[in-house]
């Protein structure tokens, strides 16, 4: 790869990676070319982004930017995997991958998110974070819940003073009778 290659993979790596909201970094190697497409292609269904680049490319693309904390994780053969909008994307296809193919040789170095190195462990966590559409769904259904709270709220002081007033009727009624 010549000087004006590599110029543009880093700026192309710089420009993705700065769109990323999250990246999974991965050890690809001794895994098989049918299982790493395999990968790719599910990747390429979710609209996430799959790269392989030399760690001194990887480095540059990063250098002076807050995904500059990833630095420790670059050793050894590395992928980056991300996607632009949603921050556990990556982290869950890659965990469900892992459980279905449990004797490949792929493993997670780590993660990066908002300025934070997430170790193996971690990253993998980030897979059980709720993507956008089900965050979605829970406030539209806190903003559907809160109107029903509120009257029912406003209708209990009147249902109880209801109640005084039967009691009391009854209390007159069988005084009398």
């Amino acid at each position: 790869m010549n000087r004006a290659e590599k110029q543009q993979v880093i700026e192309t790596l710089r420009g993705d990676l700065s769109q990323a909201v999250s990246i999974v970094l991965t050890d690809l190697s001794g895994v098989d070319v049918e299982t790493v497409n395999a990968l790719r292609t599910q990747f390429r269904e979710q609209n996430i982004k799959c790269q392989v680049a030399k760690n001194t490319l990887i480095k540059l693309a990063v250098k002076d930017t807050p995904a500059e904390a990833m630095f420790p994780l670059l050793a050894g053969p590395t992928a980056l995997i991300w996607h632009d909008e949603e921050p556990a994307a990556a982290a869950k296809i890659l965990k469900d991958f892992l459980k279905e193919n449990a004797n490949t040789n792929l493993s997670i170095k780590g993660g990066y998110i908002d300025g934070e190195i997430l170790n193996e462990e971690d990253g993998l966590k980030l897979a059980d974070m709720l993507g956008k559409d089900d965050l979605r769904a829970q406030i539209l259904g806190m903003m559907k819940q809160v109107p029903g709270t509120f009257l029912a709220l406003l209708n209990t002081p009147a249902r109880q003073f209801l109640g005084v007033l039967e009691a009391r009727k009854k209390q007159l009624e069988d005084g009398a009778g």
